[in-house]
């Protein structure tokens, strides 16, 4: 897999998580939620992500 692809399947996956813990723990939790949706927003203008370079230095290849 490419980074793009572990990078969508990072995203979801903790926008699902926090979505659950928020549902079943406190609703505090949504405020991961919007640092998610944010940070989507923002790599979406600066094409810069920090999830992407966590995952460069992980060795994943580019796509």
């Amino acid at each position: 897999m490419t980074i793009d692809r572990y990078l969508r399947l990072a995203a979801g996956f903790f926008v699902l998580l926090s979505v659950a813990l928020a549902q079943f723990h406190s609703p505090y939790w949504l405020w991961f939620t919007t640092f998610i949706g944010l940070n989507l927003l923002q790599s979406a203008f600066t094409n810069w992500c920090p999830m992407m370079s966590i995952l460069r230095k992980l060795g994943v290849k580019e796509g």
